[in-house]
């Protein structure tokens, strides 16, 4: 790392530090200045149309604001901690925009499945039985937490003492496993 980068990094953590310790609105809007414009290319260069890509920005930027108090330049670059709080955003307002709206949703009774399709969801579920049974006993009780459970990564990871990657290597390793047993 160049000494010009050196020194942008550490006026970024003191930017940062000064919004968090004493809500400073100058540093908070050389931040802005700064980021938001990269941030909003970031989301459109990955698919964002313009007007998500500035909403999403400026809810980024809001976010910085409010938990600045959670950075941690041991764990994270500024741009680093900004950028993955942008992807995060953006993952959940494409979440967000998938759901069904109300009136998409089926009303009155369903209708009853055929004999058929019965017949292949009770095959597939033995099938999915088998495969979780195959699995090996640490991949196994970590996806029977998370979706039997449905308990999330982090929670998984407070109640065995695992850290988080190992639970999401193993869930990841877990479902890949099951793909190729169910095809």
């Amino acid at each position: 790392m160049s000494s010009t980068q050196t020194t942008k990094r550490l006026a970024w953590i003191d930017q940062l530090s000064a919004v968090r310790d004493h809500q400073d609105r100058a540093a908070f809007a050389e931040l802005f200045e700064y980021f938001a414009p990269r941030i909003k290319s970031f989301l459109m260069k990955s698919g964002t149309l313009p007007d998500m890509a500035e909403e999403c920005a400026q809810e980024v930027m809001v976010t910085v604001w409010n938990k600045a108090h959670l950075f941690d330049p041991a764990k994270a670059s500024v741009s680093t901690w900004i950028f993955t709080i942008a992807r995060n955003r953006r993952i959940d307002m494409i979440r967000k925009n998938r759901r069904p709206e109300p009136e998409d949703l089926p009303w009155g009774p369903e209708e009853t499945p055929s004999q058929a399709d019965t017949l292949a969801l009770q095959e597939e579920t033995e099938m999915l039985g088998r495969a979780l049974a195959d699995l090996p006993e640490k991949q196994r009780q970590l996806i029977e937490r998370a979706y039997f459970g449905e308990l999330t990564h982090s929670e998984i990871a407070a109640e065995t003492g695992l850290p988080l990657g190992t639970i999401k290597s193993r869930i990841r390793l877990a479902l890949d496993r099951l793909r190729h047993a169910m095809n």
